[in-house]
């Protein structure tokens, strides 16, 4: 017998249930997903960095995490992983292989690897998804104290009077990139000195082992404050609130050492598109919080949040930048894992 005509021997009431019935069941599994958003976080949440503590991004992922944990009713745990120019923290991030672990850093953490690596081991476009832009940091270039130079035109007269004798301290990612384009540019010999964690160089600047120190101005703040360390410049396309004497390197004739330091919030493809936009307002409403906010900026960073749409535009500006940047300095970029 043909359905049609078994649906016409059922009366009015019978092929109602049935119908109710057929719909309640195809709607289940949007019915467990709804929940399963609701839910969410079913646990503790574990969002990882990967600079050590003190950092611009550690302060600022500790200031919204903190709300967060409110917000969400489960705790939210940092982790700092320094080292290994990100890849420490990034491995963590992926094998964790669930929604509940999550990144917090620059995002030239994952703009720059390309041009850095000749395999990057994973893959940003296809395993990693922006959830939210919380802030911009502010990065500077800073000297020892006892430096004769208090200007970029300055140190750029004095590195060339002394080609090969200066020691350089960058954090991995836009600002080493972007250091090696201003020596380009400037055809100056500058020693880059590695570290594992970039607070340690703040000490050796203050003592005069390094010449040129280059990070958020969060890590070298309390050396500034303690008169060991001088702010030469803001990198950043303008001028902070809190250094509001200190001009950007394009304003003083430099560019070729000016970068931006966005960042924010990751996750992996585990996480849903709809538990990805919630996330990402929950971040955006506590960055904004006047009290946060405050904060924040206190840190030497500027709140600037918007949600993953907003991120990934970022995103994806400063990433023709890096291209264009590498292009100038002469790097290639590297395989990516498939």
């Amino acid at each position: 017998m043909r359905l049609k005509d078994v649906n016409s021997g059922l009366t009015g009431d019978t092929a109602l249930t049935r119908r109710s019935v057929m719909t309640g069941i195809a709607s289940l599994p949007l019915l467990r997903s709804a929940s399963a958003q609701t839910m969410w976080p079913e646990r503790a949440v574990k969002i990882i960095i990967p600079l050590g503590a003190g950092s611009g991004a550690d302060i600022g992922a500790r200031l919204i995490a903190e709300r967060l944990q409110q917000v969400w009713g489960k705790p939210v745990v940092i982790e700092n992983r320094p080292g290994g120019n990100g890849l420490t923290a990034i491995n963590g991030f992926l094998q964790a292989n669930d929604n509940h672990t999550l990144f917090y850093g620059a995002a030239a953490t994952f703009t720059v690897h390309p041009y850095q690596m000749e395999t990057v081991p994973y893959n940003f476009t296809r395993d990693i998804v922006p959830v939210a832009q919380a802030t911009v940091t502010i990065a500077v270039v800073a000297v020892p104290a006892s430096s004769p130079v208090k200007t970029m035109p300055e140190f750029v007269k004095w590195a060339r009077d002394n080609p090969g004798k200066l020691n350089a301290a960058l954090v991995p990612g836009i600002s080493e990139i972007t250091f090696d384009r201003f020596v380009k540019a400037e055809k100056l010999e500058i020693t880059k000195v590695p570290y594992r964690n970039i607070v340690e160089a703040v000490a050796d600047a203050s003592v005069g082992r390094i010449q040129f120190l280059s990070t958020a101005y969060a890590i070298v703040q309390p050396a500034v404050e303690g008169g060991t360390v001088r702010v030469i410049a803001v990198t950043n396309s303008q001028r902070f609130p809190g250094l509001a004497d200190i001009s950007t390197c394009d304003e003083q004739g430099v560019p070729s050492m000016s970068y931006e330091g966005l960042a924010g919030l990751f996750a992996t493809r585990l996480l849903s598109p709809e538990l990805r936009a919630r996330i990402g307002e929950d971040v955006v409403r506590a960055a904004n919080e006047p009290a946060i906010k405050k904060r924040i900026e206190a840190t030497g960073q500027m709140v600037l949040p918007g949600g993953a749409a907003f991120f990934q535009k970022s995103i994806e500006g400063q990433m023709e930048e890096i291209r264009r940047t590498a292009e100038f300095i002469g790097l290639k970029a590297g395989k990516v894992a498939l």
